[in-house]
């Protein structure tokens, strides 16, 4: 669950260099004052064209042997320095995307300080990881593979080890043209994450006219989502994921450190707990409640929660047939 408050702070231009704006909600939300559950909704083909969040796309055109040796290689244990994980050990696409909540991001060590996010609509965001601190899927899978909190080996004994076996050599020739390399390795893993993307939300197809698609509930959620002003960060088509956060304005919500960090996605947020960049939040409704607390100043009824859960339940798409968080 990510961070929605007063006060944000965005990347500005090329650099780490943080704008810090100091705004009230009511304006950000049009003036709107926070309503209760059981206030009237407006019509989705009146508003739709008009909403702060855009419909998931379909996935990009991609050469489909290149897609299917990522996704090969995103399972293969031989990526690993041992040999005993993938990378689907932290990012289950067969799931959610993301991670068992009692599962390390390590192989040994200490347990890492951030849950997993997930990789589906990973592509759509604007930086990658918690933090922030990775600008393409490339440079982000690089480091998944070597450093020591991802999968711990240098991708030159990665490609020595692909290129050894011969079925993997085989399918690097028939995609690249060549035994693998680094820059293949690398491609081929890209190309295939950035095909997880999980249109079909109930949301999107409200967003598209269909008026049939979300309950009263879930609608009311909606407008409330908007006017408390989570909107302000979680927003776009990937619900967040394009703006750094302050946490804990008005209280602490987890830890303090990082101070700031980037929004998540919503996207499929109903199928990924725990929540927050420290997994300390187990349900959503705990993360809605404490969100409100720390980043609003609000003590948010328990009716609203269970509106806001309920319309955050209609983020959840649809991948290879399924709806995410179902078995395939």
């Amino acid at each position: 669950m990510g961070l929605a408050a007063t006060r944000f702070s965005i990347a500005h231009g090329g650099s780490w260099g943080r704008l810090l704006l100091v705004v009230q909600l009511a304006v950000l939300v049009c003036g709107l004052p926070a309503r209760s559950s059981n206030s009237d909704v407006p019509n989705a083909v009146q508003v739709a064209g008009d909403e702060p969040i855009t419909p998931i796309p379909q996935p990009p055109a991609a050469d489909p042997l290149k897609v299917k040796l990522g996704e090969q290689l995103f399972n293969d244990p031989q990526l690993s320095r041992d040999g005993t994980r993938a990378c689907v050990a932290c990012h289950d696409t067969r799931t959610n995307g993301a991670k068992p909540p009692a599962s390390k991001l390590a192989q040994d060590g200490p347990e890492s300080a951030f849950d997993a996010l997930t990789v589906f609509n990973a592509t759509l965001n604007f930086r990658l990881n918690w933090e922030g601190n990775f600008r393409t899927l490339e440079s982000h899978t690089l480091s998944s593979l070597e450093s020591p909190g991802g999968l711990q080996s240098p991708v030159n004994d990665t490609v020595t080890k692909l290129a050894a076996d011969a079925r993997t050599r085989s399918e690097f020739l028939v995609a690249y043209g060549h035994n693998p390399d680094p820059p293949s390795l690398l491609d081929a893993i890209t190309v295939y994450e950035r095909s997880l993307l999980t249109p079909g939300s109930r949301f999107d197809l409200w967003l598209a006219g269909d008026t049939t698609a979300l309950s009263a509930q879930e609608l009311a959620g909606y407008q409330l989502f908007k006017s408390y002003g989570c909107v302000s960060c979680h927003q776009g088509v990937n619900v967040g994921g394009n703006l750094f956060e302050r946490q804990g304005v008005f209280h602490p919500l987890v830890a303090r450190k990082p101070e700031l960090v980037r929004v998540p996605s919503l996207r499929n947020v109903a199928t990924t707990p725990p929540y927050f960049h420290d997994g300390s939040a187990p349900t959503l409704e705990e993360a809605v409640r404490r969100m409100a607390f720390a980043q609003l100043n609000r003590t948010m009824p328990d009716r609203d929660i269970a509106a806001v859960a309920a319309f955050l339940g209609t983020l959840t798409g649809n991948y290879h047939g399924h709806r995410i968080g179902d078995a395939p």
